[in-house]
């Protein structure tokens, strides 16, 4: 049996769907690297207002599929950043649903042992301009403070508010030098570029990176001991390499470049060690990270390269402009995969990518074999294009 798939051309093709999936995988964490999926949230479709983010009552969120996801990332030996945009921070869950879901991750986390951060960020703050420093500072600290009381790292997430706000990179210090010296525990910082939100354009003070990357640095430096790592997500595998060499000791650096990911966590050996992770696309591509990460383990760069270099097509196409839409086909592949029982998300962005660009997500992950039930994906595929009136 074959299914025919829209192209973007207008055109179809064929595709065999898959009869080897990959074997399920339960096993530990891996020891040579941290690796963190930043998960996605399930939205209830059958809630009043799960139609848009400006619903009075607020967003429908499916907890019991939320978090047995976060179950399946934890038992295949995978951290979850949690609330982080993969969450649809900014784009549908406000910052109460985003405070719920780390308070009931985190609790899950301690029940089973599960590694977790969470995002803290401003986006409680009304959108626009107009915030003081203060203001901002203040909202950052709420939130910090919230992460921290549930019992998780934190991730300092880049902040819309600030971006707008800044007069300058010497503002950037300013709030997160203060934040960093109330923190109860080290940080994750996190370098998110305009690619993924074009809202932080300029951050750090800069629209230059070389000029933005010595701000970035210096807010390291003041504070290193409250830093336990930085998160670089601007799809630019040479500066990563870059910051990395320049960082502290002991300060991590987690790749968030879901374009380059294999060399940059594989690293070139002893001379220069490679990156730990906090990807979208570990969400899910979490069976073959595990695997990878073992392989690490072991020592076997060459394995470790031959099990994920072969998703880097998949996630780039899943990242593909404009990028802050990947978490589209995230959930795309969750649905097929039977990890929740419809194709919903906060705010409607189900529509947010082409049926093409969906087909071909379907077809490349099916390739992998990251689908459990080959024969149910493929049927929902074919329910999802009969829905836009193609006869698959």
């Amino acid at each position: 049996m074959s299914i025919r798939l829209p192209a973007a051309d207008g055109g179809y093709r064929l595709h065999r769907p898959c009869t080897a999936p990959l074997a399920p995988l339960v096993c530990r964490p891996a020891r040579s690297r941290r690796f963190y999926a930043a998960a996605h949230v399930v939205a209830d479709p059958l809630a009043a207002c799960a139609g848009g983010p400006a619903a009075q009552a607020g967003p429908a969120v499916d907890w019991e599929a939320t978090l047995a996801f976060r179950h399946r990332l934890w038992a295949q030996g995978l951290g979850v950043a949690e609330a982080m945009d993969t969450a649809q921070r900014g784009m549908g869950l406000d910052w109460p649903a985003a405070a719920e879901l780390i308070r009931r991750s985190a609790a899950e986390a301690r029940a089973v042992g599960g590694r977790i951060v969470c995002g803290a960020g401003t986006d409680q703050l009304a959108p626009g301009g107009g915030h003081t420093l203060s203001a901002i500072t203040a909202a950052y600290e709420e939130q910090l403070a919230h992460v921290e009381d549930c019992g998780s790292g934190a991730v300092l997430m880049a902040s819309r508010a600030l971006a707008a706000a800044a007069r300058g990179p010497e503002d950037y210090p300013q709030v997160y030098g203060r934040l960093l010296r109330q923190s109860a525990r080290p940080v994750v910082l996190h370098w998110l570029g305009p690619m993924f939100d074009p809202e932080l354009a300029g951050y750090w003070g800069h629209t230059d990176l070389d000029e933005a990357t010595e701000v970035f640095l210096k807010v390291i430096a003041d504070c290193p001991e409250k830093v336990d790592g930085v998160k670089v997500s601007l799809l630019d595998a040479e500066r990563e390499k870059d910051i990395r060499r320049r960082l502290p000791p002991g300060v991590r650096c987690y790749t968030g470049d879901d374009y380059h990911y294999p060399e940059l966590i594989a690293g070139q050996g002893a001379g220069e060690p490679g990156s730990d992770a906090l990807l979208g696309v570990f969400d899910p591509i979490a069976p073959l990270a595990a695997r990878a990460g073992l392989a690490l383990d072991r020592d076997d760069r060459a394995g470790f390269r031959e099990v994920l270099d072969p998703t880097v097509a998949l996630s780039r196409h899943l990242f593909a402009p404009p990028t802050r839409h990947y978490k589209t086909g995230v959930v795309l592949l969750a649905w097929l995969a039977g990890y929740q029982e419809h194709f919903t998300m906060l705010g409607g962005f189900q529509s947010a990518r082409t049926l093409p660009h969906l087909a071909t997500a379907y077809e490349q992950a099916d390739m992998l074999g990251l689908f459990p039930d080959p024969e149910l994906a493929e049927a929902r595929m074919r329910r999802l294009l009969a829905v836009y009136g193609v006869a698959s």
